[in-house]
């Protein structure tokens, strides 16, 4: 699998692209200690220079110079790149905390319906189709305030963390149904082959059973699967802070920088040319190197 991957040379360069993502993300304090400035400063208020009278950048391009790489925020002044690393690293490290518990959660429950099977698949899987009756977007933007409301009492501000974790619960809650019913239809197709029968006669325990032959055998759907999740997962939860349920100001967020560039782009579209073009890449990339993982695994699927 690895020989063909590295043979594809678009796989290969989108995977150093999503690295650098990642990367850059998880190095946001360094990447803030070496540059100079942190996603919070109002620069603007700091230097009247760089805003004029309307509280727009003063610079061409949203401010853009050698002392602010991605130029200032319109109004209040703050370093666009700065604000960018930390969204990125905010955006990044729900989603992949969402797309862990997910796959987890889809592993667990679809083996356990495919090779159990009776009553026990046939509960788990109308579970499985009554929380697909849900339209996840509309569902997102309902239930994001009910759960924050579990953990904050009425008229307390809601800690940045709490908003974190309920961001983790709702789309946790309605992302793992697809990548169960997948595993599911595998799995109930693998317990019926030779080699697990083989393994049965032998006196193999159900566990074992699973963690010897039924596993290994779904690993390239779960990869699969999860490089298609995490992107979906990021395009959502910079949706959810667009609409103001996620993530809000002051804390850096990606769908953060998209509702304040909504505000300004008439004035100072490079505001939201910025993040947009970020968002674009990230998921392009992303997508294109879950096809590559996918014809690396099986040549035949790319033909």
């Amino acid at each position: 699998m690895w020989t063909r991957f590295k043979r594809d040379r678009t796989g290969m360069i989108c995977a150093i692209v999503v690295l650098a993502f990642f990367v850059i993300a998880a190095l946001a304090p360094v990447i803030s200690a070496l540059y100079g400035k942190d996603p919070y400063t109002l620069y603007g208020s700091d230097d009247p220079n760089l805003l004029d009278e309307f509280g727009y950048p003063a610079g061409p391009n949203g401010g853009i110079s050698p002392e602010h790489w991605f130029g200032i925020e319109p109004q209040l002044g703050r370093d666009v790149f700065m604000r960018l690393v930390y969204g990125m690293r905010m955006s990044l490290g729900i989603s992949v905390a969402v797309t862990l518990l997910t796959v987890l959660t889809g592993i667990i429950i679809g083996i356990t319906a495919g090779y159990i099977g009776g009553k026990t698949d046939y509960f788990l899987s109308r579970v499985i189709d009554f929380l697909l009756a849900f339209p996840s977007q509309l569902t997102f933007v309902a239930f994001m305030p009910v759960v924050v409301a579990l953990f904050v009492p009425p008229g307390d501000e809601t800690p940045t963390y709490v908003r974190v974790c309920a961001l983790i619960i709702v789309q946790w809650s309605l992302g793992w149904m697809g990548l169960a019913r997948l595993l599911r239809g595998q799995v109930l197709s693998l317990r019926e082959r030779e080699f697990v029968e083989a393994a049965k006669i032998t006196g193999a325990s159900p566990w074992r059973i699973i963690r010897k032959e039924l596993l290994p055998n779904v690993v390239t759907p779960v990869l699969v699967q999860g490089t298609y999740m995490l992107p979906l997962f990021v395009t959502a939860e910079a949706g959810l802070s667009f609409l103001g349920v996620g993530i809000v100001e002051p804390t850096p967020d990606w769908g953060a920088l998209f509702q304040a560039g909504a505000r300004f782009y008439e004035n100072d579209p490079t505001f939201l040319l910025i993040p947009a073009v970020a968002m674009v890449v990230f998921v392009l990339c992303f997508n294109l190197l879950g096809d590559s993982v996918r014809d690396a695994f099986d040549p035949k699927s790319g033909r």
